[in-house]
């Protein structure tokens, strides 16, 4: 073969290569976060105040889409099961990734194992509520009527063996109290039915329950954090309230179906701790009662890891089992 034959042949070769396609850079279209519950509830609220910066760190618009049902575990299921390309991820609470693990036989998923953890996104205690009607300023004054009046106050709940559930049952076991609860579709349709006196009693995560405490439309006893939180700070802890074993904080999170790339999952776990340290989001963060406390991929998951046995404890505590 000639030399100039050569050089003919490198140069269709090399045009050959430059031609064919490459690989798009992730993201190139619109990425979807999928909530296990109604639109009007603190995790949309949540996803809200991420999604415009989130938009910016990402360069591609981000929609907010919901699948409400048991407690997180449709839209969980969904999620799972979707293709694992970065496109479709989830925003979990405490109850979907660690709680439900404990309360379902038939779980329709496994957390550590149907999942890659992309970034924890904020930690927050909650707050026990009630009706202004209900004649009890104080958390003593509420156990003080709830004995004298057994099975009389009813608490709404997001769903059967969530945080929102679970608080209060911890709250009955240690004050020797019997409230009844009323089990909701998630938080937002519990909440509607709080203000309007349909139950009387709610744990609600503080972004969602602070901007109703200080229009004076629910009253606020105390929050389950160890210490007190800025957007409530008069509201003691439970443990100043003179009830031990309620420290109770719940977490937010993103995660992803388990096949996704590593360098997806790199990509959205930057994109996210960007979000995370922008001092509005922040600060707008804290207002609600929200610490945005980042965790990436590695320490998300072996959060969760930590999280498992502590929740399922506080479970066969409470007896609370589901099909």
């Amino acid at each position: 073969m000639t030399f100039a034959r050569c050089l003919a042949l490198a140069a269709t070769a090399l045009a050959a290569t430059t031609a064919l396609p490459t690989l798009a850079a992730f993201p190139d279209k619109p990425v979807k976060i999928l909530i296990g519950f109604p639109a009007g509830g603190p995790l949309d609220a949540h996803a809200r105040l991420l999604a415009e910066k989130l938009q910016a760190a990402l360069g591609q618009p981000v929609i907010i889409d919901y699948k409400a049902g048991a407690g997180g575990s449709v839209g969980a299921e969904f999620v799972a099961k979707s293709a694992a390309d970065g496109y479709t991820l989830l925003l979990a609470n405490t109850g979907t990734m660690v709680i439900n693990p404990a309360v379902y036989t038939k779980l329709p998923y496994q957390t550590l194992k149907d999942f890659v953890p992309i970034a924890r996104t904020a930690q927050q205690p909650l707050a026990l509520v009630v009706n202004p009607a209900v004649p009890a300023n104080t958390v003593q004054e509420l156990v003080a009527l709830a004995k004298k009046n057994p099975g009389k106050l009813n608490y709404g709940s997001a769903g059967n063996g969530g945080i929102s559930h679970l608080v209060p049952e911890i709250f009955k076991s240690a004050t020797g109290t019997f409230i009844v609860h009323i089990p909701y579709r998630g938080s937002a349709p519990a909440f509607t039915d709080l203000l309007a006196g349909q139950v009387q009693v709610m744990a609600e995560s503080i972004p969602q329950a602070s901007q109703y405490v200080k229009q004076g439309k629910l009253r606020a006893l105390a929050v389950t954090g160890r210490e007190r939180n800025a957007a409530l700070p008069d509201l003691p802890t439970f443990a100043e309230a003179g009830i031990k074993g309620l420290e109770v904080v719940g977490f937010y999170g993103i995660l992803a179906p388990v096949a996704i790339p590593k360098d997806v999952v790199a990509r959205l776990s930057d994109a996210f701790k960007q979000v995370l340290e922008n001092p509005e989001i922040r600060s707008k963060m804290a207002a609600q009662g929200a610490d945005p406390a980042y965790l990436g991929s590695e320490a998300f998951g072996a959060y969760l890891v930590a999280q498992m046995p502590i929740w399922a404890k506080a479970v066969k505590d409470s007896g609370t089992k589901l099909d």
